[in-house]
Protein backbone atom coordinates (compact mmCIF):
# COMPACT_ATOMS: atom_id res chain seq x y z
CA UNK A 1 0.00 0.00 0.00
CA UNK A 2 1.00 3.65 -0.17
CA UNK A 3 -0.30 6.99 1.19
CA UNK A 4 -3.25 7.44 -1.25
CA UNK A 5 -4.72 4.18 0.08
CA UNK A 6 -4.85 5.64 3.57
CA UNK A 7 -6.74 8.71 2.37
CA UNK A 8 -9.66 6.29 2.07
CA UNK A 9 -8.88 4.24 5.19
CA UNK A 10 -7.58 6.80 7.72
CA UNK A 11 -7.59 10.27 6.11
CA UNK A 12 -7.21 12.24 9.33
CA UNK A 13 -4.63 10.01 10.99
CA UNK A 14 -1.23 11.66 11.54
CA UNK A 15 1.25 10.54 8.91
CA UNK A 16 3.97 12.87 10.22
CA UNK A 17 4.34 14.68 13.53
CA UNK A 18 7.13 17.24 13.84
CA UNK A 19 7.72 17.60 17.55
CA UNK A 20 9.83 19.84 19.73
CA UNK A 21 10.09 22.79 17.34
CA UNK A 22 11.65 26.19 18.18
CA UNK A 23 8.64 27.22 20.23
CA UNK A 24 8.03 23.74 21.62
CA UNK A 25 4.94 23.29 19.45
CA UNK A 26 4.09 20.03 17.68
CA UNK A 27 2.76 20.10 14.13
CA UNK A 28 0.84 17.34 12.35
CA UNK A 29 0.44 16.32 8.72
CA UNK A 30 -2.43 13.90 8.08
CA UNK A 31 -2.48 11.16 5.48
CA UNK A 32 -4.90 13.24 3.42
CA UNK A 33 -2.54 16.22 3.47
CA UNK A 34 0.49 14.07 2.68
CA UNK A 35 -1.10 12.18 -0.22
CA UNK A 36 -2.84 15.18 -1.80
CA UNK A 37 0.25 17.38 -1.55
CA UNK A 38 2.40 14.65 -3.08
CA UNK A 39 -0.09 14.11 -5.92
CA UNK A 40 -0.15 17.79 -6.88
CA UNK A 41 3.63 18.01 -6.78
CA UNK A 42 4.01 14.84 -8.87
CA UNK A 43 1.83 16.34 -11.60
CA UNK A 44 3.84 19.56 -11.49
CA UNK A 45 7.11 17.62 -11.82
CA UNK A 46 5.80 15.76 -14.88
CA UNK A 47 4.57 18.97 -16.49
CA UNK A 48 7.99 20.54 -15.86
CA UNK A 49 9.53 17.81 -18.02
CA UNK A 50 10.74 15.21 -15.51
CA UNK A 51 10.36 11.62 -16.62
CA UNK A 52 10.95 8.19 -15.02
CA UNK A 53 14.65 7.76 -14.32
CA UNK A 54 15.27 11.48 -13.81
CA UNK A 55 16.47 12.77 -10.45
CA UNK A 56 14.78 15.03 -7.90
CA UNK A 57 17.00 16.60 -5.20
CA UNK A 58 15.77 17.69 -1.76
CA UNK A 59 17.72 20.25 0.26
CA UNK A 60 15.76 20.58 3.50
CA UNK A 61 15.97 20.40 7.25
CA UNK A 62 13.63 18.01 9.10
CA UNK A 63 10.50 19.66 7.75
CA UNK A 64 6.87 18.69 8.29
CA UNK A 65 6.32 18.41 4.53
CA UNK A 66 9.52 16.54 3.66
CA UNK A 67 7.63 13.38 2.74
CA UNK A 68 5.38 15.17 0.29
CA UNK A 69 8.46 15.58 -1.86
CA UNK A 70 9.58 11.99 -1.24
CA UNK A 71 6.26 10.45 -2.23
CA UNK A 72 5.80 12.78 -5.20
CA UNK A 73 9.10 11.54 -6.60
CA UNK A 74 8.47 7.90 -5.74
CA UNK A 75 5.07 8.02 -7.44
CA UNK A 76 6.36 9.31 -10.78
CA UNK A 77 9.38 7.06 -11.23
CA UNK A 78 12.11 9.47 -10.15
CA UNK A 79 15.33 8.92 -8.29
CA UNK A 80 15.24 10.95 -5.08
CA UNK A 81 18.50 12.40 -3.77
CA UNK A 82 18.30 13.98 -0.30
CA UNK A 83 21.11 16.47 0.38
CA UNK A 84 22.69 17.15 3.76
CA UNK A 85 21.48 20.60 4.84
CA UNK A 86 24.81 21.35 6.55
CA UNK A 87 26.88 21.22 3.37
CA UNK A 88 28.48 24.25 1.76
CA UNK A 89 27.22 25.66 -1.55
CA UNK A 90 30.01 23.99 -3.62
CA UNK A 91 29.28 20.65 -1.94
CA UNK A 92 25.55 20.99 -2.63
CA UNK A 93 26.20 21.99 -6.24
CA UNK A 94 28.42 18.94 -6.72
CA UNK A 95 25.66 16.57 -5.54
CA UNK A 96 23.00 18.30 -7.64
CA UNK A 97 25.21 18.12 -10.73
CA UNK A 98 26.59 14.64 -10.13
CA UNK A 99 23.10 13.22 -9.57
CA UNK A 100 21.81 14.97 -12.69
CA UNK A 101 18.91 16.41 -10.68
CA UNK A 102 16.39 18.21 -12.88
CA UNK A 103 14.39 19.57 -9.94
CA UNK A 104 15.62 20.99 -6.64
CA UNK A 105 13.23 21.54 -3.74
CA UNK A 106 14.30 23.41 -0.61
CA UNK A 107 12.84 25.47 2.25
CA UNK A 108 12.68 29.06 3.38
CA UNK A 109 15.20 28.30 6.11
CA UNK A 110 17.74 27.12 3.53
CA UNK A 111 16.79 29.55 0.76
CA UNK A 112 20.10 31.41 1.02
CA UNK A 113 22.07 28.21 0.43
CA UNK A 114 19.68 27.14 -2.33
CA UNK A 115 20.17 30.49 -4.09
CA UNK A 116 23.96 30.17 -3.90
CA UNK A 117 23.94 27.02 -6.02
CA UNK A 118 21.78 28.45 -8.82
CA UNK A 119 24.63 29.69 -11.05
CA UNK A 120 26.43 26.35 -10.82
CA UNK A 121 23.40 24.11 -11.51
CA UNK A 122 22.06 25.34 -14.86
CA UNK A 123 20.49 22.01 -15.85
CA UNK A 124 17.85 22.21 -13.07
CA UNK A 125 14.44 22.74 -14.69
CA UNK A 126 12.31 23.37 -11.60
CA UNK A 127 13.20 25.11 -8.32
CA UNK A 128 10.67 25.24 -5.45
CA UNK A 129 10.52 26.10 -1.76
CA UNK A 130 8.18 24.14 0.51
CA UNK A 131 7.18 27.20 2.51
CA UNK A 132 8.07 30.45 0.78
CA UNK A 133 9.69 32.11 -2.21
CA UNK A 134 13.08 33.53 -3.13
CA UNK A 135 14.60 35.04 -6.25
CA UNK A 136 14.88 31.81 -8.25
CA UNK A 137 12.51 29.55 -6.29
CA UNK A 138 8.71 29.54 -6.49
CA UNK A 139 6.48 28.49 -3.60
CA UNK A 140 5.37 24.88 -3.99
CA UNK A 141 1.74 25.48 -3.03
CA UNK A 142 1.32 28.32 -5.48
CA UNK A 143 3.02 26.42 -8.29
CA UNK A 144 0.98 23.25 -7.72
CA UNK A 145 -2.36 24.83 -6.79
CA UNK A 146 -4.13 24.09 -10.07
CA UNK A 147 -3.38 20.38 -10.15
CA UNK A 148 -5.77 17.58 -9.08
CA UNK A 149 -5.06 15.99 -5.69
CA UNK A 150 -5.66 12.38 -6.71
CA UNK A 151 -3.23 9.73 -8.00
CA UNK A 152 -2.29 9.80 -11.68
CA UNK A 153 -3.31 6.89 -13.92
CA UNK A 154 0.25 6.31 -15.15
CA UNK A 155 2.11 6.21 -11.82
CA UNK A 156 5.33 4.20 -11.81
CA UNK A 157 7.58 3.46 -8.89
CA UNK A 158 10.75 5.50 -8.29
CA UNK A 159 13.63 4.91 -5.90
CA UNK A 160 16.27 6.63 -3.80
CA UNK A 161 19.73 7.53 -5.00
CA UNK A 162 21.57 8.26 -1.80
CA UNK A 163 25.13 9.48 -1.44
CA UNK A 164 27.68 8.00 0.92
CA UNK A 165 28.62 10.08 3.96
CA UNK A 166 32.01 10.95 2.51
CA UNK A 167 33.84 10.11 5.75
CA UNK A 168 36.79 8.65 3.81
CA UNK A 169 36.53 10.60 0.54
CA UNK A 170 34.14 12.47 -1.73
CA UNK A 171 30.51 11.26 -1.41
CA UNK A 172 29.53 8.57 -3.91
CA UNK A 173 26.07 8.27 -5.45
CA UNK A 174 24.63 4.79 -4.85
CA UNK A 175 22.32 3.81 -7.67
CA UNK A 176 20.05 0.80 -8.20
CA UNK A 177 17.82 -0.10 -11.16
CA UNK A 178 14.31 1.28 -10.79
CA UNK A 179 11.94 -1.33 -9.33
CA UNK A 180 9.62 -3.17 -11.66
CA UNK A 181 6.58 -2.54 -9.47
CA UNK A 182 3.65 -0.13 -9.55
CA UNK A 183 3.79 2.99 -7.38
CA UNK A 184 0.83 1.66 -5.41
CA UNK A 185 3.01 -1.18 -4.07
CA UNK A 186 4.62 1.32 -1.70
CA UNK A 187 8.16 0.75 -0.51
CA UNK A 188 8.08 -2.92 -1.47
CA UNK A 189 11.90 -3.05 -1.73
CA UNK A 190 12.22 -2.61 2.02
CA UNK A 191 8.78 -3.43 3.33
CA UNK A 192 9.12 -7.04 4.45
CA UNK A 193 12.56 -6.93 6.07
CA UNK A 194 12.13 -3.52 7.68
CA UNK A 195 8.61 -4.18 8.94
CA UNK A 196 9.82 -7.43 10.46
CA UNK A 197 12.89 -5.82 12.10
CA UNK A 198 10.87 -3.01 13.66
CA UNK A 199 7.60 -4.90 14.12
CA UNK A 200 5.76 -2.29 12.06
CA UNK A 201 2.06 -2.11 11.27
CA UNK A 202 -0.75 0.40 10.91
CA UNK A 203 -0.77 1.04 14.67
CA UNK A 204 2.99 1.69 14.84
CA UNK A 205 4.46 4.98 16.02
CA UNK A 206 8.07 5.36 14.92
CA UNK A 207 10.47 8.03 16.20
CA UNK A 208 13.07 9.47 13.85
CA UNK A 209 15.56 11.44 15.97
CA UNK A 210 18.05 11.77 13.08
CA UNK A 211 18.03 13.94 9.94
CA UNK A 212 15.70 12.71 7.22
CA UNK A 213 18.34 13.14 4.53
CA UNK A 214 20.13 10.04 5.85
CA UNK A 215 19.35 6.59 4.49
CA UNK A 216 17.86 4.78 7.48
CA UNK A 217 15.38 7.41 8.74
CA UNK A 218 14.29 8.22 5.20
CA UNK A 219 13.72 4.62 4.16
CA UNK A 220 12.16 3.40 7.40
CA UNK A 221 9.78 6.36 7.41
CA UNK A 222 8.74 5.51 3.84
CA UNK A 223 8.00 1.97 5.03
CA UNK A 224 5.82 3.41 7.84
CA UNK A 225 3.80 5.25 5.20
CA UNK A 226 3.43 2.00 3.27
CA UNK A 227 1.69 0.35 6.23
CA UNK A 228 -0.25 3.35 7.54
CA UNK A 229 1.75 4.13 10.68
CA UNK A 230 2.85 7.46 12.16
CA UNK A 231 6.33 8.97 11.93
CA UNK A 232 7.38 11.30 14.76
CA UNK A 233 10.27 13.53 13.71
CA UNK A 234 12.60 15.60 15.89
CA UNK A 235 13.86 18.82 14.22
CA UNK A 236 17.30 17.88 15.56
CA UNK A 237 18.50 15.37 18.10
CA UNK A 238 18.22 16.43 21.72
CA UNK A 239 18.61 13.74 24.35
CA UNK A 240 15.80 14.86 26.64
CA UNK A 241 13.48 15.81 23.76
CA UNK A 242 13.82 12.26 22.44
CA UNK A 243 12.74 10.80 25.78
CA UNK A 244 9.88 13.29 26.01
CA UNK A 245 8.66 12.32 22.51
CA UNK A 246 8.68 8.61 23.39
CA UNK A 247 6.46 9.27 26.41
CA UNK A 248 4.14 11.77 24.72
CA UNK A 249 3.40 9.74 21.60
CA UNK A 250 3.79 6.24 23.08
CA UNK A 251 6.52 5.50 20.56
CA UNK A 252 7.01 1.78 19.96
CA UNK A 253 10.03 1.77 17.64
CA UNK A 254 12.95 4.06 16.93
CA UNK A 255 16.31 4.01 15.25
CA UNK A 256 19.41 5.44 16.91
CA UNK A 257 23.14 5.87 16.51
CA UNK A 258 25.62 5.24 19.36
CA UNK A 259 26.38 8.93 19.95
CA UNK A 260 22.70 9.39 20.81
CA UNK A 261 22.97 6.63 23.40
CA UNK A 262 26.03 8.35 24.89
CA UNK A 263 24.18 11.70 25.10
CA UNK A 264 21.16 10.10 26.77
CA UNK A 265 23.28 8.13 29.25
CA UNK A 266 25.07 11.33 30.25
CA UNK A 267 21.79 13.03 31.21
CA UNK A 268 21.41 13.39 34.99
CA UNK A 269 19.76 10.31 36.53
CA UNK A 270 16.73 12.33 37.61
CA UNK A 271 16.15 13.42 33.98
CA UNK A 272 16.51 9.90 32.61
CA UNK A 273 14.05 8.64 35.21
CA UNK A 274 11.50 11.36 34.50
CA UNK A 275 9.96 9.83 31.38
CA UNK A 276 7.79 6.76 30.85
CA UNK A 277 9.49 4.70 28.12
CA UNK A 278 7.40 1.55 28.61
CA UNK A 279 5.83 1.85 25.12
CA UNK A 280 9.18 1.13 23.44
CA UNK A 281 9.26 -2.33 21.88
CA UNK A 282 12.38 -2.14 19.73
CA UNK A 283 15.34 0.25 19.60
CA UNK A 284 17.31 -0.38 16.44
CA UNK A 285 20.81 1.02 16.08
CA UNK A 286 23.42 1.06 13.34
CA UNK A 287 25.57 3.50 11.29
CA UNK A 288 28.56 3.43 13.66
CA UNK A 289 30.10 0.93 16.10
CA UNK A 290 28.64 1.06 19.63
CA UNK A 291 31.08 0.90 22.57
CA UNK A 292 30.48 -2.22 24.65
CA UNK A 293 29.95 -0.34 27.91
CA UNK A 294 27.49 2.04 26.25
CA UNK A 295 25.35 -0.78 24.86
CA UNK A 296 25.45 -2.74 28.10
CA UNK A 297 24.20 0.29 30.02
CA UNK A 298 21.43 0.92 27.46
CA UNK A 299 20.20 -2.67 27.81
CA UNK A 300 20.24 -2.29 31.60
CA UNK A 301 18.17 0.91 31.26
CA UNK A 302 15.73 0.00 28.46
CA UNK A 303 15.73 -3.77 28.73
CA UNK A 304 16.63 -6.29 25.99
CA UNK A 305 14.88 -4.36 23.22
CA UNK A 306 18.01 -3.21 21.37
CA UNK A 307 18.55 -4.68 17.91
CA UNK A 308 21.76 -3.90 16.06
CA UNK A 309 22.58 -4.30 12.39
CA UNK A 310 25.56 -3.58 10.18
CA UNK A 311 25.04 -2.71 6.55
CA UNK A 312 25.44 0.11 4.04
CA UNK A 313 23.38 2.01 1.51
CA UNK A 314 24.99 -0.22 -1.14
CA UNK A 315 22.74 -2.98 0.21
CA UNK A 316 24.93 -5.93 -0.75
CA UNK A 317 24.94 -7.52 2.67
CA UNK A 318 24.09 -7.11 6.32
CA UNK A 319 24.43 -8.62 9.76
CA UNK A 320 22.16 -8.33 12.78
CA UNK A 321 21.63 -9.52 16.34
CA UNK A 322 19.24 -9.18 19.25
CA UNK A 323 20.09 -7.98 22.75
CA UNK A 324 20.17 -11.56 23.99
CA UNK A 325 22.63 -12.54 21.27
CA UNK A 326 24.76 -9.49 21.97
CA UNK A 327 24.95 -10.27 25.70
CA UNK A 328 26.36 -13.68 24.73
CA UNK A 329 28.69 -12.08 22.15
CA UNK A 330 29.42 -8.56 23.50
CA UNK A 331 30.89 -6.22 20.92
CA UNK A 332 29.55 -8.17 17.95
CA UNK A 333 27.41 -6.65 15.19
CA UNK A 334 25.78 -10.00 14.48
CA UNK A 335 25.66 -12.82 12.00
CA UNK A 336 25.00 -12.40 8.26
CA UNK A 337 21.40 -11.99 7.15
CA UNK A 338 20.74 -13.77 3.87
CA UNK A 339 24.36 -13.89 2.64
CA UNK A 340 27.83 -15.20 3.44
CA UNK A 341 30.65 -13.36 5.22
CA UNK A 342 34.29 -13.63 4.21
CA UNK A 343 37.23 -12.15 6.11
CA UNK A 344 40.24 -11.68 3.83
CA UNK A 345 43.87 -10.63 4.12
CA UNK A 346 45.26 -7.80 2.00
CA UNK A 347 46.31 -10.32 -0.67
CA UNK A 348 42.73 -11.63 -0.87
CA UNK A 349 43.37 -14.87 1.02
CA UNK A 350 40.42 -15.92 3.17
CA UNK A 351 41.20 -15.95 6.89
CA UNK A 352 40.08 -18.29 9.65
CA UNK A 353 37.80 -17.42 12.59
CA UNK A 354 39.51 -15.04 14.98
CA UNK A 355 41.81 -13.52 12.37
CA UNK A 356 41.34 -9.87 11.44
CA UNK A 357 40.98 -8.72 7.83
CA UNK A 358 38.75 -6.94 5.34
CA UNK A 359 35.05 -7.80 5.66
CA UNK A 360 33.38 -9.00 2.43
CA UNK A 361 29.74 -9.91 1.81
CA UNK A 362 28.83 -12.56 -0.73
CA UNK A 363 25.26 -12.08 -1.92
CA UNK A 364 23.24 -12.34 -5.10
CA UNK A 365 21.45 -9.55 -6.88
CA UNK A 366 23.21 -6.59 -5.25
CA UNK A 367 22.56 -4.62 -8.45
CA UNK A 368 24.11 -1.39 -7.23
CA UNK A 369 26.66 0.85 -8.90
CA UNK A 370 28.39 4.04 -7.88
CA UNK A 371 26.88 6.68 -10.11
CA UNK A 372 29.20 7.67 -12.97
CA UNK A 373 32.11 5.86 -11.33
CA UNK A 374 32.67 2.32 -12.68
CA UNK A 375 36.19 2.25 -11.22
CA UNK A 376 34.86 2.74 -7.69
CA UNK A 377 32.13 0.20 -8.31
CA UNK A 378 34.75 -2.37 -9.35
CA UNK A 379 37.07 -1.46 -6.46
CA UNK A 380 34.67 -2.72 -3.75
CA UNK A 381 34.79 -6.26 -5.18
CA UNK A 382 37.25 -8.94 -4.14
CA UNK A 383 39.98 -9.31 -6.80
CA UNK A 384 39.28 -13.01 -7.33
CA UNK A 385 35.56 -13.12 -6.47
CA UNK A 386 33.54 -10.29 -8.12
CA UNK A 387 30.46 -11.32 -6.13
CA UNK A 388 32.21 -10.56 -2.82
CA UNK A 389 31.96 -6.88 -1.92
CA UNK A 390 33.27 -4.77 0.93
CA UNK A 391 32.18 -1.56 2.64
CA UNK A 392 35.80 -0.93 3.56
CA UNK A 393 35.64 -2.21 7.13
CA UNK A 394 38.07 -4.45 9.00
CA UNK A 395 36.96 -7.13 11.46
CA UNK A 396 36.86 -10.81 12.39
CA UNK A 397 34.30 -13.53 13.06
CA UNK A 398 34.22 -15.80 16.09
CA UNK A 399 33.68 -19.55 15.98
CA UNK A 400 29.89 -19.03 16.14
CA UNK A 401 29.96 -16.84 13.03
CA UNK A 402 29.40 -13.49 14.76
CA UNK A 403 31.15 -10.48 13.22
CA UNK A 404 33.24 -8.00 15.24
CA UNK A 405 34.32 -4.77 13.54
CA UNK A 406 37.72 -3.24 14.28
CA UNK A 407 37.56 -0.03 12.25
CA UNK A 408 37.51 1.40 8.77
CA UNK A 409 40.41 0.00 6.78
CA UNK A 410 41.43 3.54 5.82
CA UNK A 411 41.90 4.51 9.48
CA UNK A 412 43.94 1.54 10.66
CA UNK A 413 47.12 2.81 12.36
CA UNK A 414 50.31 0.96 11.47
CA UNK A 415 52.96 1.73 14.09
CA UNK A 416 56.21 -0.15 13.71
CA UNK A 417 54.49 -2.77 11.60
CA UNK A 418 51.73 -3.38 14.19
CA UNK A 419 48.08 -2.76 13.27
CA UNK A 420 46.20 -0.61 15.80
CA UNK A 421 42.46 -0.07 15.44
CA UNK A 422 41.29 3.38 16.63
CA UNK A 423 37.79 2.23 17.53
CA UNK A 424 39.01 0.25 20.55
CA UNK A 425 40.78 3.31 21.95
CA UNK A 426 37.84 5.60 21.20
CA UNK A 427 35.46 3.23 23.01
CA UNK A 428 37.62 3.50 26.15
CA UNK A 429 38.02 7.28 26.10
CA UNK A 430 34.38 8.15 25.34
CA UNK A 431 33.24 6.50 28.56
CA UNK A 432 35.35 8.85 30.69
CA UNK A 433 33.12 11.27 32.59
CA UNK A 434 35.03 14.29 31.28
CA UNK A 435 34.73 13.35 27.59
CA UNK A 436 31.88 14.16 25.20
CA UNK A 437 33.42 12.77 22.03
CA UNK A 438 36.78 11.52 20.75
CA UNK A 439 38.61 10.74 17.52
CA UNK A 440 41.72 8.57 17.36
CA UNK A 441 43.97 8.24 14.31
CA UNK A 442 47.60 7.88 13.31
CA UNK A 443 49.96 10.82 12.90
CA UNK A 444 53.48 10.78 11.40
CA UNK A 445 56.37 9.40 13.41
CA UNK A 446 59.97 9.38 12.09
CA UNK A 447 60.78 5.85 13.28
CA UNK A 448 57.47 4.00 13.67
CA UNK A 449 55.76 5.47 10.63
CA UNK A 450 52.69 6.38 12.70
CA UNK A 451 51.80 6.89 16.32
CA UNK A 452 48.46 7.13 18.11
CA UNK A 453 46.86 10.57 18.44
CA UNK A 454 43.62 11.28 20.32
CA UNK A 455 41.58 14.42 19.72
CA UNK A 456 39.05 14.95 22.49
CA UNK A 457 35.95 17.08 22.87
CA UNK A 458 35.79 17.64 26.64
CA UNK A 459 32.65 18.19 28.67
CA UNK A 460 34.08 21.54 29.76
CA UNK A 461 36.53 23.18 27.37
CA UNK A 462 37.94 25.18 30.28
CA UNK A 463 39.37 21.90 31.63
CA UNK A 464 41.33 21.22 28.44
CA UNK A 465 45.01 21.01 29.22
CA UNK A 466 47.81 18.92 30.58
CA UNK A 467 46.01 17.83 33.75
CA UNK A 468 43.01 16.44 31.85
CA UNK A 469 45.30 14.81 29.28
CA UNK A 470 47.12 13.05 32.12
CA UNK A 471 43.84 11.77 33.61
CA UNK A 472 42.74 10.46 30.21
CA UNK A 473 46.06 8.75 29.58
CA UNK A 474 45.87 7.11 33.00
CA UNK A 475 42.37 5.93 32.09
CA UNK A 476 43.75 4.32 28.90
CA UNK A 477 46.63 2.68 30.75
CA UNK A 478 44.16 0.90 33.00
CA UNK A 479 42.30 -0.67 30.07
CA UNK A 480 44.56 -0.91 27.03
CA UNK A 481 47.82 -2.59 26.12
CA UNK A 482 50.78 -0.17 26.01
CA UNK A 483 51.11 -0.14 22.21
CA UNK A 484 47.54 1.21 21.99
CA UNK A 485 48.02 4.15 24.36
CA UNK A 486 47.69 7.59 22.77
CA UNK A 487 51.07 9.27 22.62
CA UNK A 488 49.45 12.70 22.72
CA UNK A 489 46.03 14.25 23.24
CA UNK A 490 44.67 17.44 21.69
CA UNK A 491 41.43 19.19 22.66
CA UNK A 492 38.80 20.81 20.43
CA UNK A 493 35.45 22.52 21.14
CA UNK A 494 33.60 20.07 18.87
CA UNK A 495 34.47 17.13 16.67
CA UNK A 496 33.23 16.93 13.05
CA UNK A 497 30.74 14.14 13.65
CA UNK A 498 27.97 13.84 11.09
CA UNK A 499 24.47 13.80 12.47
CA UNK A 500 24.04 10.20 11.32
CA UNK A 501 26.58 9.28 13.99
CA UNK A 502 29.57 8.88 11.70
CA UNK A 503 32.80 10.67 12.53
CA UNK A 504 34.15 12.79 9.68
CA UNK A 505 37.68 11.81 10.58
CA UNK A 506 39.53 12.23 7.29
CA UNK A 507 39.98 16.04 7.27
CA UNK A 508 40.81 15.95 10.99
CA UNK A 509 43.55 13.39 10.39
CA UNK A 510 44.73 14.99 7.15
CA UNK A 511 45.55 18.24 8.97
CA UNK A 512 48.24 16.37 10.91
CA UNK A 513 49.71 14.92 7.71
CA UNK A 514 49.83 18.22 5.83
CA UNK A 515 53.43 19.32 5.07
CA UNK A 516 53.07 22.56 7.05
CA UNK A 517 51.57 20.89 10.12
CA UNK A 518 53.37 20.16 13.34
CA UNK A 519 51.69 17.18 15.07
Amino acid sequence: MYPPDFVTLTPDKPAVILTGGPGGEDRVQTYRELAEGAARLARLLVDAGLRPGDCLAILAENHLRYFEVVWAGLNCGLYITPINSHLTAPEVAHLVNDSGARALISTRKLAGLAEEVVPDTPHVLLRLLLDGTSEHYAELDAAAAGYPAGPRDDEVRGSFMLYSSGTTGRPKGIRFPLPDTPASAGDVQLLNGTARMFGLGADSVYLSPAPLYHAAPLRVSAVLHSVGGTVVVLPRFDAEEALRAIERYRVGAAQWVPTMFVRMLKLPPEVRGRYDLSSMRVAVHAAAPCPVDVKRRMIEWWGPILYEYYSGSENFGSTGLSSEEWLAHPGSVGRPQGGVLHICADDGTELAAGETGTVYFESRGAGFSYHRDPARTKAVSHPAHPGWRTLGDVGHVDTDGYLYLSDRKDFTIIAGGVNIYPREIEDVLVMHDEVVDVAVFGVPHPELGEQVKAVVQPVDLADAGEALATRLLDHCRDQLAPFKWPRSIDFVPELPRLDNGKLYKKPLRDAYWAPASTP
